[in-house]
């Protein structure tokens, strides 16, 4: 994409990864899972963030997942980031070498995670990042849960110092927030968390790296669209979404201390859009299969919309 005439928008989806009991990845319903999202027309695909559990990947999955995703969704014309992130630098950059050839629409990349980088070490990570990408788009995945979150003056200072993000992934803010971060690169598209997409838009937001969409992808993008063209209804559902996750999903991160990738495995088994489980890879929790009927009649009181599809 060309930062000076196109940015990145809409409602994309991530992949969730398929878990059989052996720990091992299940390609053939990860392939399906792929087809799914490319028949349900979301904005676009992306692996390898927090919820593709990147961390828990070798180099050899992680080289098969993308070459997956790519040709997949390069034969279907469908936009794809492929995550790089690692919590090694090195890594991370590794990774990125090996995926250029697939050709995504952009690279997203952490920042290195387990000493908190100064401002100048972040330069010189981004600086060979940028490099190796080879005029691929770069797109900074820097939740709120990051060990280092950048501020607006830190993003002016990142573009000072050559730096091109074509997106970053933040929590967002209210509208003096979103107008610093726009006077401090102007190209870059904002991502916020989905469930907070209507109302994030009215400020400023390009898109949500959604966790909505675990729920099902194909109604986040139809809500995304709502958006686009009828605000108060956008915001009504907004409203019954944000409902539901404080009533029926937060509880298991606040007061059983599940993980986000549980919680996100655990919406699309609720979603029942395509074949992916609740089960994560050792060593974390995942939240039991018993869980989903309850919180899946929930769903279909408070949020019907994403519950059409339950396979």
């Amino acid at each position: 994409m060309n930062l000076d005439t196109h940015r990145i928008s809409g409602s994309w989806t991530t992949l969730l990864l398929p878990i059989q009991a052996d720990d091992t990845i299940d390609y053939v319903a990860l392939a399906e899972g792929i087809d799914r999202l490319i028949a349900l027309k979301v904005s676009g695909i992306y692996s390898n963030g927090t919820a593709c559990e990147f961390y828990t990947q070798t180099e050899a999955e992680f080289d098969q997942i993308n070459a997956l995703l790519a040709e997949k969704c390069t034969a279907a014309g469908m936009p794809f980031q492929i995550g790089c992130s690692h919590m090694s630098p090195q890594l991370s950059l590794e990774r990125l070498k090996r995926a250029v050839a697939l050709k995504p629409s952009a690279f997203q990349v952490i920042l290195p995670d387990w000493s908190i980088p100064t401002l100048p070490e972040i330069i010189h990570f981004l600086e060979r990042i940028q490099q190796a990408a080879g005029g691929t788009d770069l797109v900074l995945y820097n939740p709120p849960h990051a060990k280092k979150v950048l501020q607006p003056d830190e993003y002016r200072q990142l573009r000072e110092a050559g730096i091109e993000l074509a997106g970053c992934k933040v929590m967002g803010g209210d509208g003096t927030w979103y107008a610093a971060m726009r006077e401090a690169m102007p190209g870059m598209a904002l991502f916020v968390p989905g469930h907070t997409l209507a109302s994030s838009l009215l400020l400023g937001a390009d898109g949500a790296y959604s966790n909505v969409a675990c729920i099902h992808p194909g109604a986040a993008q139809v809500w995304y669209e709502t958006m686009l063209r009828d605000s108060p209804a956008a915001l009504e559902q907004e409203k019954r979404i944000q409902l539901f996750m404080q009533q029926y999903i937060r509880p298991f991160i606040r007061d059983h201390g599940y993980s986000n990738q549980a919680v996100d495995k655990f919406m699309a088994a609720v979603g029942g859009w395509a074949p992916i489980g609740t089960r994560l890879r050792w060593p974390y929790r995942s939240i039991p299969e018993a869980e989903v009927a309850r919180v899946r009649a929930a769903g279909q009181e408070l949020i019907p919309e994403f519950m059409r599809e339950v396979l």
